[in-house]
Order: structure tokens, then sequence, then C-alpha cells
């Protein structure tokens, strides 16, 4: 039976899930608020609110049969999971999350709250924009380089447009550009797992370029066993 979930394999203790258009959760996530910006909150009972995360674009907790999550249409969601400590972290990792680093600030925050070290880490990110679709306005290029990121890697110009939709013109790879920071944190090449996945290209995903701002949300959720 179809259930609309894209599931990840992170190992034995945990679940890790993204939905398609229309699926139903399987059970209830807890979710934020969602600002675009880098803050991570500590998730330390069930029933946390919407409103009491407000502002946080990260969680983390090491409580099982908690499940928590990011919404996102274009965004990269990154799902990460320690074994040893068994901790999980759920990150919405957008623009402007990505400059901010908000990835190693999650590894950071689960260093801190359980001990967790980078190079224990399972990560998925799970379908976002592609490098294809997601062309930017020159700023937003320069944004990544000012942050730091090797350009070379996470940008390409395209030159003119040929008339196609987000032919031409500057581009960023998100997942390329989240992958450099997790390893930069020390996460495992071999650890990270990506979805491959284009949300923009793909209509079982939502995606705000593709539909407007105002369309659905994938969930995308992680919870321990």
């Amino acid at each position: 039976m179809f259930d609309g979930l894209l599931k990840y394999n992170l190992g034995e203790g945990v679940e890790a899930f993204s939905t398609q258009r229309d699926a139903i959760l399987p059970y209830p996530v807890i979710q934020g608020h969602q600002v675009h910006w880098n803050q991570v909150a500590v998730v330390d009972r069930p029933g946390m609110t919407r409103e009491e995360l407000e502002g946080y674009d990260a969680f983390v907790t090491n409580k099982p049969g908690v499940a928590i999550g990011v919404r996102t249409a274009d965004c990269v969601p990154i799902l990460i999971y320690d074994p040893v400590k068994q901790a999980i972290a759920a990150v919405h990792s957008g623009w402007k999350g990505t400059i901010l680093h908000i990835a190693q600030g999650v590894i950071m925050a689960m260093r801190q709250e359980f001990g967790t070290r980078a190079e224990n880490l399972k990560v998925v990110m799970g379908p976002a924009i592609g490098p294809d679709s997601f062309q930017v306005g020159e700023e937003v290029a320069e944004k990544f380089k000012a942050s730091g990121f090797p350009m070379d890697l996470v940008w390409s110009f395209r030159g003119p447009s040929d008339g196609s939709p987000m032919s031409g013109g500057h581009h960023i790879d998100l997942f390329k550009a989240n992958r450099w920071l997790l390893e930069q944190a020390g996460v495992p090449a071999g650890n990270i797992q990506e979805a491959g996945i284009d949300t923009y290209t793909t209509p079982a995903y939502f995606s705000a370029r593709r539909e407007g701002f105002d369309c659905g949300r994938i969930i995308n959720s992680i919870m321990l066993k």
C-alpha cells in the first residue's frame, strides 16, 4: 500500500522519513515555527507545541518515541542520528540557514547536550531544490562567498538564459553546500546520504518555487525507537 512516505535507513535504532504530497503522518511529529535562521531547540518532552518552538529551525532530542521534524518546500531537510549517544536532530536549511552554517550549529548543540562526536553521525538530506533549478541573484551568490563556501564547489554561472525556466544566470547547489558544512564539522563523507530528489522538478513533492510560497509542505521526521 502506498503510504506517501520516503523512508530512510539510518540504522536500526531510528525511524526517518519525508512525506510526499497528500501523505498522512503515521504519528504526531513535533515541529516549530521556522524563520530561516539558525536557532536550535532542545525537545525535552513529548507534546511540545509550535508556539513553544517559535523561531527555531532545528531540533534535537534524546527522548525515545518523540518524533521531531521540519517543514520544507525546496529548502534542504537534514536528519541526523547519533547511534552512540542515541540522539537525533531535524534541521531546516534553506539558503539563509545554509549561509549561517546551521548544520554545524546543530552538531555543536548535540555535542554540548549529549556528548555527540561528529564522526559517529549518520545523516540524510531529503528532497530539496536541485542546482539546475536553484537559480539565484548575484547578491545571493555573493553571500555564499562571504560566508566562506568554496565557490568552485557550490556555485556556477551558466551565462544568458535560453528562455526556459531557470536557465542561465547564477546557480547554487544547496546539497553540496550542506555536505561541505557537515564534512567540515567532522562527519565522514560515507555517512552522509542524499535523497537525490529535486523538489522543483518532481511533482510528488511540494515546491514553493514551482507552486508559490503558500503551497503545502513536506514533513521530514526522525524518531528514536
